[in-house]
């Protein structure tokens, strides 16, 4: 997983935890205010070359999930959805879990280039910025690039071949870091906006990775959200502009102290009372543990 708060998260933990939804399952595994932020057109839109007349699956407020990225994955548990790594998933395994009832949500990165994916040479130098802290091999990339798109459309193309339900894009707040590249709230906005289409047009669900600053403005375009450490950083409240309208949230926590029951029955309660689907995790999401709210 490349993320801010995953790379703040730092290590992973170890510690098998108990309580509050506890899992037993083991595996062995590998902000400018949304009041300042008007609806603008798209300044760099790509046309959609595909399109889909399937209604898109959405997933409803109460629905669990897994999310796995690295490692051999475990399919094992009884959840609505697994969020998986596009690229390293093979299709029999996301047929396996379709087969099991599942629904499967397809995780890349839109906003970085990452230098060991297979289509890391159709980004040229100029679509790249800098470094992302933290994440070797790894670059911020200009989202405002017609190039970056259309590999993007090409990922997305990917996951309908593959039998994904929707799409997890990660990286999508690189205006909050240091790009090295002009990026602002504006070219986020368009940008977001464009993957949500994308992902429309082929008949995939899409999720809103992060980007807390944008959720109020960006809600009513996404199917769902996925956050990362809402609890730790006290940016939970925001996410009432998705579960008020009855859609999902889907809220990983990665600090040390839910190893507590105390802890972690706090943050469980707080979780359900606002509807999130609260997992808490290692940091690199490698399966090795797994504690769910629900």
């Amino acid at each position: 997983m490349k993320s801010k708060y995953a790379a703040l998260a730092g290590v992973i933990l170890s510690a098998v935890l108990g309580g509050c939804g506890g899992d037993g399952e083991q595996t062995e595994m590998v902000s400018p205010s949304a009041s300042t932020m008007a609806a603008t057109t798209p300044k760099y839109a790509v046309t959609a070359t595909t399109t889909s007349a399937t209604t898109r699956w959405a997933p409803a407020i109460t629905d669990t999930w897994q999310i796995q990225l690295t490692g051999r994955l475990n399919t094992s548990y009884a959840v609505v959805a697994y969020d998986i790594d596009l690229f390293d998933t093979p299709t029999a395994t996301i047929a396996t879990l379709k087969a099991q009832g599942r629904r499967v949500i397809c995780y890349f990165s839109a906003g970085s280039a990452e230098d060991w994916r297979p289509d890391y040479s159709q980004f040229t130098a100029a679509d790249m910025g800098a470094p992302l802290s933290g994440w070797a091999g790894e670059r911020w990339l200009d989202t405002r690039s017609a190039n970056v798109r259309q590999i993007m459309q090409a990922r997305m193309d990917l996951a309908v071949s593959k039998g994904c339900d929707a799409v997890d894009p990660d990286n999508v707040d690189a205006y909050t870091n240091s790009p090295g590249l002009p990026l602002t709230a504006e070219t986020q906005l368009d940008y977001n906006r464009f993957l949500a289409t994308e992902a429309h047009a082929r008949g995939l669900a899409v999720g809103l990775k992060n980007d807390v600053g944008q959720v109020p403005v960006l809600a009513a375009e996404f199917d769902f959200a996925i956050n990362e450490s809402c609890h730790q950083y006290q940016e939970c409240d925001t996410y009432s502009a998705f579960t008020g309208q009855g859609k999902a949230v889907f809220n990983i926590e990665y600090r040390s102290k839910y190893k507590t029951v105390a802890q972690r029955n706090a943050l469980c309660t707080g979780a359900k009372a606002a509807n999130l689907r609260t997992l808490v995790m290692p940091a690199y999401l490698d399966g090795s543990y797994r504690y769910a709210c629900d």
